[in-house]
């Protein structure tokens, strides 16, 4: 008794120590998600931005890509439902096969006890046979009740199991029609938020081009970039309050991956395409040298993390369009910008190969592609050192 109490309590312990360590964790990612989202509004407030005509596009840009992201959201959901009507559905067949087997079996068994008649017990006890024949002759029957009374219990629970196989499968089929419904609005919204877009480029082309050749834009769109990324370093790296929780036997997490620093020239590019320029070399028309790669690539090409991490910033950024930083612990980090469209949000544990982003042209880039840095405590790395095969071809 003693033991079963401690091994009761042991087991309580375990479980709110789980609960406590999940619950830590969310309010962990809460308080994460809302200092960025303040130095988000905090840097938009002190920025010279909404000077700059780039910054037109900002709204557009922003509402694209969460269309996508939720488009995208809502067909992996339909993929999952689909999914589980069909294993339903298979399901429903098989248990219609076993009743009509079953069905077949019950009717010849009451066939056969019709032809007998139920004056079959008297005759065995009335008729003087053998004492020994007629008990085992009386088991016979009873074992024949007794399956008979299995059959139909079996029966009574296929029945039931159908009928709720086929409830959950009329909610799967209203749940998909509610999903392809939330789909054609947004895909409606997305080509209202496409159109809008191309009405600013069409009325902002020619400054848009001037701005691109403009060194001190170029200039202080990377201060802005140096300034947000100092902010969300000292963000990421502050202490987290109250016990850090307990593997609990769970698979490795990003802090207990290996270090960012061993994935040196092991890395894939984070999108198939070409490489457009060099780091440390000279942009067009100015003097200002890039601080990463730019990898020209089809529209809509999915992006994907070349390292376990986590989440710090998903949103548009003057110069940068959509971005998205990636922290890879002790102070490595990468960028991917000038995408369509943002999959992943603040505070999203990835790991390598992760689809979060979609190639695009915005912030005002002429050519589609994925603008790619990595960073070591806010200074740029050169990514050819760190790509596997230093090639001109991504993975």
């Amino acid at each position: 008794m003693k033991v079963f109490v401690r091994s009761a309590l042991f087991c309580f312990t375990a479980l709110a120590g789980i609960h406590h360590a999940h619950a830590s964790q969310q309010q962990d990612l809460e308080n994460l998600r809302q200092r960025i989202s303040a130095l988000q509004q905090e840097m938009e407030k002190t920025s010279d931005s909404k000077s700059e005509t780039a910054d037109a596009l900002r709204e557009s840009e922003r509402a694209i890509s969460n269309s996508n992201r939720l488009l995208y959201k809502l067909a992996r959901q339909q993929r999952e439902a689909n999914l589980t009507l069909s294993q339903l559905q298979q399901q429903s067949k098989q248990v219609s096969g076993e009743m009509q087997e079953q069905q077949l079996l019950l009717a010849k068994l009451l066939h056969q006890q019709y032809l007998g008649g139920k004056q079959e017990y008297f005759i065995l006890l009335l008729n003087n046979r053998d004492p020994n024949q007629a008990a085992r002759e009386l088991q016979y029957y009873e074992y024949i009740a007794q399956s008979r009374a299995s059959w139909l219990k079996t029966m009574r629970g296929n029945l039931a199991k159908l009928n709720a196989v086929t409830a959950q499968a009329k909610q799967k089929n209203m749940e998909l029609a509610a999903l392809q419904a939330e789909q054609s609005r947004q895909k409606q919204s997305l080509l209202r938020e496409k159109n809008a877009r191309q009405q600013v480029l069409n009325k902002i082309a020619l400054q848009l081009r001037q701005q691109r050749q403009q060194i001190g834009r170029l200039q202080r769109d990377e201060n802005h970039l140096a300034k947000l990324l100092e902010k969300l370093s000292r963000i990421v790296t502050q202490p987290k309050t109250g016990p850090a929780p307990k593997n609990n036997g769970e698979p490795a997490t990003r802090a207990q991956s290996a270090p960012f620093v061993t994935l040196k020239g092991k890395l894939p590019l984070p999108v198939k395409g070409k490489i457009a320029n060099k780091f440390g070399s000279k942009r067009p028309d100015s003097p200002v040298l890039w601080k990463g790669l730019f990898v020209q690539a089809a529209a809509s090409q999915q992006v994907s993390a070349i390292a376990p991490g986590r989440v710090i910033f998903a949103d548009w950024l003057r110069g940068f369009g959509n971005l998205l930083i990636i922290d890879h612990g002790l102070g490595y980090m990468s960028l991917y910008g000038n995408n369509e469209t943002l999959y992943k949000q603040v505070g999203d544990e990835l790991q390598a190969g992760d689809i979060i982003a979609a190639v695009g042209n915005s912030g005002g880039n002429e050519n589609y592609g994925l603008y790619f840095e990595l960073r070591h405590e806010g200074i740029p790395l050169d990514p050819g050192k760190w790509v596997r095969g230093n090639s001109s071809k991504a993975r």
